[in-house]
């Protein structure tokens, strides 16, 4: 796994919380529970996907510990891992700064 394959299915896993929360709305307004079954199962493998793959790169991407952590609380929080995505970038633009910055010197 890589951080871009992260990156991915953290943008997935923070859409289909959004959608699973939407869903468990209408499943409690308008007794449709459609929503919430069919998106439910989604979010599940979504959410292990994220907690598996932030744990098995966050060695390669330099991550401390408490950076790994707050990673992790971006699972459970609605619109985290578009902040956990939005922080991955920045730190990699960061990082390329860094590097070609020591390259010209």
């Amino acid at each position: 796994m890589n951080l871009r394959t992260f990156r991915y299915v953290a943008l997935a896993e923070a859409t289909s919380f959004l959608a699973l929360l939407v869903a468990a709305v209408v499943k409690r307004t308008a007794d449709n529970e459609v929503g919430v079954q069919i998106l439910g199962p989604i979010h599940g493998v979504l959410f292990i996907a994220y907690l598996a793959i932030a744990l098995s790169i966050r060695e390669d991407a330099g991550w401390t510990g408490k950076q790994t952590v707050w990673i992790l609380v971006g699972a459970v929080l609605p619109f985290g891992g578009y902040v956990v995505d939005w922080w991955v970038v920045r730190e990699q633009r960061r990082t390329t700064a860094v590097q070609a910055a020591g390259r010209e010197t």
